[in-house]
């Protein structure tokens, strides 16, 4: 119909009033539209007498458009308001519903009606995905710092075996010590076992771009040499010198640069770092950097990550900054990969190389500052940090920041204060609400309010607080009224298409902008927005279900108790509350519900199988899931020397074994810093499991292969689907299918640092606004 209008034709020329042509050319369609409803309504008066109250609805909904129609009437503006008002009510297009199959929609009525109709949905289909998309990342991040609680609860507990029984700390203290007492003479031939049929590239020292661009591209091909150790050890040591010489906080300035770049997290994603460097451009004095910490642990080139920021700080001197962040610990890459990444990659080496990087890491610089008015840290502050304090911090002392030094000078073995400041600057996160308060979530440092950052930006005449630490599905973010920026650039973190990666750069007068961009952007790209959201969905179940599966005994205990007669049949609300309560995780297990306890029939829509959720935690998927993970257990008995300090504490008279009442001592110190780990009969109870050969006393061999069989235990836990039990085996192999990993058929290839996405986003110099 529209088509006809002579406005709309081919010949028609531009006028100074083609609005009003226009709406007046509209106005006669619905003049004729119009008419339609009125033949419609004498047609239905002629109908039989039961149509008398549709007619009368007709007529009133006729005399509303009619209305509308004789608005339209009028010129201008007003005419097209009321042209649109007309078609944005909810009802207009009932007039064109055939009456008796007198009447059909015409062709434009039609394309209306269905573009409402694919919005709709449309609309909906995108809300859904969206639901999905938050409850995963919440998942993620639950996990992540409930993962790190445990871990700091832990060094809580043995870092007050030191305070509280200083005479034993006091003698064991040289063999806490030891890491940084070692020599890091190495002989190039002696010291290192180097493969003689290693054909792989050979740098010399002192480091220059060109060794940069050798590393870049031996590190992003799959298939090559190992860089030889004796190199990885002279990269090492070169650092460590170099980095000794710095003060703690780096000084920065955009003066002959006019730009300076930050970027946080990078957590063995070597693909992002070379996306970094093929948009950005290698480090010079020109084009400066700040890496702000976490280079390491959970990505699988943590390695490569690592040695390639040191090789950029010696091949140019000035250019490169590195701060220390909170996975730059040893305690730290035992639980979550790095040990590991390394002595698979250097078998014979691995020992000697760790001690090197301990080497490094306690040298790292604990901060930098731009122009005097940018603090840049890895977590955050807490209300007593001092700056003045941490320039004055003998940073080198803190091989381990979970496991620090003893100061036997103090009555509590511990100097806290120092270690409080590095412990804050590490570990804290902002929060939206006023004041300072301990981080619950992650068991160490702060949570730090918009009044704490004004009050310290304030004091130190600082405009903007840069730090890292935490995963942003954006990359970045703004907080604290703009003043808090949170960078983050390791995309795909938790999973493929999980999170953008970004970069920050600073100008010359510290306006923001940040890069955004996707790493192997080849592997999202052909895949659509529901496989996107159903990858990452599934790998957080996974990782979930790993840690139920720890609980698995707990959980069935509560289900029963709620099912007395052993049906399997509990309503959605006490499946929900039970989840809840055992796992205090604050995830939303409603939304989770239909993945973990299907419906238990469809004659009872308000019933969950628990028996489904407990024989998904003994499927393959979440065994193999589990045995990929590293427990603090796990990690413990691999950082032996942890363990031995630990057994030489809780062994008070130096006897060389550990008695029940030295163990009972120690208990009762364990429950304060970690309520969960059970009660004293029951942690008595592990100890008298402990001494192997019952004499009474446990020696540290056996304190060693308890922690060994307990890890195994939980790694190689059997089904404990009760006999008799109603199986669910259907239910469960389709619940568990859809958490499998996706089969990728294309082999791994070289990295490719072409092959991503990425956008600029410029924000403003004042407010931090993005524009």
């Amino acid at each position: 119909m529209l088509r006809s209008c002579v406005c709309l034709g081919r010949g028609a020329k531009r006028r100074s009033s083609s609005l009003e042509d226009t709406s007046s050319c509209r106005s006669s369609e619905i003049e004729r539209v119009a008419k339609g409803m009125e033949t419609m309504t004498v047609y239905t008066k002629n109908t039989s007498t039961t149509k008398t109250t549709t007619t009368t609805t007709c007529k009133l909904q006729q005399e509303q458009q009619q209305q509308l129609l004789q608005q339209s009437n009028i010129g201008g503006r007003n005419t097209t308001a009321s042209i649109l008002q007309f078609f944005q009510s909810k009802t207009w297009y009932r007039y064109w519903r055939k009456t008796e199959r007198s009447m059909s929609m015409s062709k434009a009525e039609r394309t209306l009606r269905s573009a409402l109709l694919i919005q709709s949905w449309y609309r909906r289909y995108r809300a859904r995905m969206e639901v999905r998309r938050r409850y995963t990342w919440n998942i993620f991040t639950q996990l992540e710092y409930a993962s790190e609680n445990d871990q700091v609860e832990l060094y809580n507990f043995f870092n007050a075996l030191l305070t509280h029984i200083p005479d034993a700390a006091a003698a064991y203290r040289p063999s806490l010590q030891k890491d940084s007492e070692i020599s890091l003479d190495f002989n190039e031939d002696g010291e290192y076992r180097s493969d003689k049929n290693y054909d792989g590239p050979h740098i010399k020292f002192p480091l220059i771009k060109k060794d940069v661009v050798t590393l870049i591209d031996l590190f992003r091909k799959k298939k090559s040499d190992r860089l030889l150790a004796k190199y990885v050890g002279g990269i090492l040591k070169e650092a460590a010198f170099k980095l000794k010489r710095l003060p703690n906080l780096n000084q920065a300035s955009t003066a002959i640069s006019k730009q300076i770049t930050v970027i946080g997290d990078l957590h063995g994603k070597l693909d992002d770092l070379l996306v970094i460097f093929y948009k950005n451009g290698l480090p010079s004095v020109e084009n400066p950097y700040v890496f702000n910490g976490d280079f390491v642990d959970r990505g699988k080139k943590g390695l490569e990550v690592f040695l390639l920021l040191l090789a950029c700080f010696l091949a140019f001197p000035g250019a490169v900054h590195l701060n220390r962040g909170n996975h730059e610990d040893s305690v730290m890459n035992a639980r979550y990969g790095f040990i590991r990444e390394v002595q698979q990659k250097y078998r014979r080496n691995a020992e000697k190389l760790m001690i090197m990087i301990d080497e490094v890491y306690r040298w790292l610089p604990l901060g930098s500052v731009v122009n005097n008015r940018v603090l840049i840290v890895h977590g955050g502050i807490s209300d007593t940090t001092d700056l003045d304090m941490i320039k004055s911090i003998d940073r080198g002392k803190y091989v381990s920041i979970l496991r620090p030094p003893i100061e036997m000078a103090g009555e509590d073995g511990i100097d806290k204060t120092e270690w409080k400041q590095i412990f804050d600057i590490m570990w804290s996160d902002p929060q939206p609400n006023e004041g300072c308060k301990p981080n619950a979530l992650r068991g160490a440092g702060t949570y730090f309010g918009p009044d704490v950052t004004k009050e310290f930006l304030a004091k130190y005449k600082l405009k903007f607080l840069v730090r890292s630490h935490e995963c942003k599905p954006d990359g970045h973010e703004f907080t604290h009224d703009g003043q808090v920026i949170t960078i983050f650039s390791a995309s795909n973190y938790y999973a493929v298409g999980s999170n953008k990666g970004a970069y920050l750069k600073f100008g010359p007068q510290l306006d923001t902008q940040f890069v955004q961009y996707i790493s192997a952007a080849s592997k999202t790209t052909r895949l659509t927005i529901r496989q996107r959201v159903s990858i990452v969905e599934s790998s957080a179940l996974r990782e979930l279900g790993v840690r139920l599966r720890n609980r698995r005994d707990e959980l069935e205990r509560e289900f029963s108790k709620l099912d007395p007669k052993n049906t399997g049949a509990i309503t959605v609300a006490q499946w929900s509350d039970t989840m809840e309560r055992v796992m205090q995780m604050g995830l939303p297990w409603r939304l989770m519900r239909d993945r973990l306890a299907p419906v238990f029939s469809d004659a009872q829509p308000n019933m969950v199988n628990y028996f489904v959720t407990l024989e998904l935690l003994d499927t393959d998927i979440i065994v193999e899931e589990a045995e990929a993970s590293t427990s603090v257990t796990d990690a413990l008995y691999k950082n032996k020397s942890s363990l031995e300090a630990i057994f030489h504490i809780i062994d008070k008279d130096n006897s060389g074994q550990i008695s029940l009442d030295e163990f009972g001592d120690a208990i009762d110190l364990l429950r304060k810093y970690m309520p969960s780990a059970g009660t004293k009969a029951e942690l008595m109870q592990m100890c008298k499991m402990m001494d192997i050969n019952k004499d009474g006393f446990v020696d540290l061999n056996e304190f060693l292969e308890a922690f060994r069989l307990c890890d195994q235990a939980r790694k190689n836990r059997p089904s404990k689907t009760k006999m008799g039990r109603p199986q669910n085996s259907l239910r469960v192999a389709e619940i568990a299918e859809s958490l499998s990993s996706p089969k990728h058929n294309e082999p791994e290839a070289d990295i490719d640092p072409r092959d991503h996405v990425s956008i600029t986003l410029e924000s403003s110099s004042k407010d931090g606004k993005k524009k």
